[in-house]
């Protein structure tokens, strides 16, 4: 169902300017009104008969989230003969564009904002009991209109494509399981931000699914690459605050230990920006703190229970700090591990200080 689609073909009120992204199901064109010729939208046109009732979801869902996070939709006809989906028109990149633009990883300010304007898209979306189901950075646009990324506010972070955003666990099976077969594998990326419960079909839905897929996004915007096991944005890049790596444990988990609303991620930024809370540079001649006793937390955090190992410094789920003094490398004021003799962030002694 591939309709033979060109620049100056007419949609409704607007003529086709260009093609501006492609996806397994649809193209999104840019189009100009035939009248005001300065008017110009987004127009979503499926490109497989599946898709249509997608579409039309989509369309019925969005409509309903007034939000200045969640791409507006201007117009709809599910059965005309070529169907649309009309959107505003978001003047910038996609953080998938954004993203392969940075390797090393985004600026810590920008990727907090990008991050507060998804949760944000996701808190009044889950309240209104709708779930994305797709998130990942080609379905988030950034309104940056020719202004620098640096100038980037929460507010010019738009998330779109809400097609398979209603609860229909059948279908949206389906359409997984047949995109898996995309002769171009477009759904690998897909499927690569999706919760583990939706990929193994072992649970419904629900505003967490969304959640882990914001984990992956936040990793990827923080080192340039997705998660792999267990490891921290930290772990690959020493500059990641603390707090953002107790957020992504937090959404890069287990359904039950993850946060379960939008709103509690939100809470967990209110405070001070990560960004605004730089190491503090290393003193000469200060020495680093011995390892904390092998119990001095007796493996459980006194804050929220959480089992902790032996040597964590910090707990794993809520943040709670487990020792009296925390061990930090004198070189770099990175966080090394309480038992290690090299920093694994800049390869320093960690008894060079007492040394000197």
């Amino acid at each position: 169902m591939i309709h033979n689609v060109q620049p100056g073909t007419r949609i409704s009120e607007y003529l086709l300017e260009e093609k501006i992204g492609e996806g397994s199901f649809s193209q999104v064109w840019r189009a100009r009104h035939h009248i005001w010729s300065d008017e110009r939208v987004a127009i979503k046109i499926p490109t497989d008969a599946e898709y249509v009732r997608y579409l039309r979801r989509e369309g019925i869902v969005v409509h309903g989230l007034r939000h200045p996070n969640i791409v507006r939709v201007l117009g709809l006809d599910p059965y005309a003969e070529i169907p649309y989906l009309v959107m505003e028109l978001i003047r910038g990149p996609s953080l998938r564009g954004v993203i392969d633009q940075h390797p090393g990883g985004l600026p810590i300010e920008t990727a907090t904002t990008i991050l507060r304007g998804m949760l944000e898209a996701m808190r009044v979306a889950h309240d209104a009991g709708v779930l994305h189901r797709d998130l990942k950075p080609g379905n988030i646009l950034l309104d940056l209109d020719g202004r620098p990324l640096e100038a980037l506010t929460p507010q010019d972070v738009k998330v779109s494509d809400f097609g398979l955003g209603i609860h229909d666990d059948a279908t949206f099976q389906s359409i997984v399981q047949s995109a898996s077969l995309d002769r171009e594998q477009r759904i690998v990326g897909t499927l690569a931000y999706m919760a583990p419960e939706l990929r193994d079909g072992h649970a419904e839905p629900s505003p967490a699914s969304d959640l882990y897929s914001v984990g992956v996004i936040l990793f990827e915007m923080l080192t340039g690459s997705r998660p792999a096991g267990a490891e921290l944005p930290s772990t690959v890049r020493a500059d990641v605050p603390e707090s953002l790596d107790r957020i992504f444990s937090r959404l890069y988990a287990a359904r039950e230990r993850r946060f379960q609303q939008a709103a509690d991620v939100l809470a967990e930024l209110s405070g001070p920006s990560p960004a605004a809370v730089p190491l503090p540079p290393p003193q000469a001649g200060a020495s680093v703190p011995p390892p904390p006793p092998a119990a001095a937390h007796a493996g459980v955090c006194p804050s929220c229970g959480a089992a902790a190992d032996a040597d964590d410094q910090f707990c794993t789920q809520c943040g709670t700090q487990l020792v009296a003094q925390v061990r930090r490398c004198g070189k770099c004021g990175a966080y090394p591990g309480p038992r290690d003799r090299y920093c694994i962030f800049c390869g320093a002694r960690l008894d060079m200080a007492a040394e000197v």
